[in-house]
């Protein structure tokens, strides 16, 4: 009878009690599967939206770097420098109870490695424009042939260190180094990184080559120094620091002397980005120019104005024990009178 019983629910329709999950399992699955496709597909309906419209902004890509890492969409540059941002203001936030993260090593190591990465970079680019050629006055993007391929190559590189360099930042937030996470270095940081994504996609090569070798070459001196000065046995033979920022705002001048040879002779390279340069590198040295009066033409007066007032304290000391040797042989005199 039990047997019946147990045959008859089974014939009835309902499924045994051991299939069940396995079902709804494979039902939420297939819910997520679709729910993941759906969103993927918004992320590609979006950067395919966004390509579009730069597209008919800028024009036609450079078809060279083509499904290159990071170049096929602009999203990951951009959410990454949204990132950067909400770790700098959550960042000192998570730190202020907390003591500073010791990173010497760390710091050595990682500085090193932008040395090393920088002299690369500016060597590549040196021996690429004298393989191709180039043009100091102006460059276009399509007659070097090899060594415009180069060029892309390493500038690529270029705009990858430029993810690096955010450790910087984070090395500051790490060590409750806050006063050194300026309006300029974070300008400076995210501006970068954006703006050599375009010239990558759309000028990565030509004229675009010259502020990049500048760069890499002042970031060897720059790496190195602060490599260096995380080793405390070094520190007092550290003497450059002051004229890396000099040679900053030396390279920005040049390079907008050489962005403007490209709009007063002209060549193929796109008009447009020669006055875009032009005016981010003037936006540079304003910022730089303020950065230097304020670190060193300031401490420079401070000082002069602590040894003024330590040459008067002194000559005051000097009067005064005078005035009081001098009253006390007249009241020894007074006194033998």
């Amino acid at each position: 009878y039990m047997g019946a019983v147990g045959k008859r629910s089974c014939e009835g329709g309902r499924d045994p009690p051991s299939s069940r999950p396995q079902r709804e399992r494979e039902r939420e699955k297939s819910e997520t599967l679709q729910l993941g496709g759906r969103s993927g597909d918004t992320m590609e309906t979006l950067d395919t939206t966004i390509n579009s419209y730069l597209d008919v902004w800028l024009g036609p890509r450079d078809p060279r770097v083509k499904g290159w890492f990071l170049l096929t969409n602009y999203r990951p540059t951009f959410l990454f420098s949204v990132l950067y941002l909400l770790i700098i203001w959550l960042g000192p936030k998570y730190m202020q109870n907390r003591q500073p993260f010791s990173s010497r090593g760390v710091l050595v190591v990682y500085n090193i490695g932008l040395t090393l990465l920088s002299l690369y970079m500016f060597y590549e680019l040196v021996t690429g424009v004298w393989e191709g050629g180039y043009n100091f006055f102006c460059q276009d993007t399509h007659s070097g042939g090899e060594a415009d391929l180069k060029i892309i190559r390493v500038l690529w590189w270029y705009y990858f260190s430029k993810f690096i360099e955010f450790m910087d930042t984070f090395f500051f937030i790490l060590r409750k180094n806050n006063h050194q996470i300026t309006i300029l270095h974070v300008y400076h940081h995210t501006t970068m990184l954006n703006i050599w994504w375009f010239v990558m996609n759309w000028v990565p090569c030509g004229h675009s080559y010259f502020g990049a070798t500048l760069n890499s070459f002042i970031h060897v001196l720059m790496y190195s120094y602060y490599g260096l000065s995380a080793i405390p046995s070094m520190r007092p033979y550290l003497w450059w620091k002051k004229y890396i920022t000099q040679g900053q705002l030396v390279q920005f001048v040049l390079t907008i002397i050489q962005t403007s040879c490209g709009v007063v002779w002209p060549c193929r390279f796109p008009m447009g980005w020669l006055y875009f340069q032009i005016g981010y590198m003037i936006s540079l040295i304003i910022l730089f120019t303020n950065f230097y009066v304020q670190t060193y033409n300031k401490k420079a007066a401070s000082r002069r104005k602590e040894y003024q007032n330590g040459s008067a304290a002194a000559m005051n000391g000097h009067t005064n024990s005078f005035s009081s040797f001098g009253n006390n042989v007249k009241q020894i005199k007074q006194r033998k009178d």
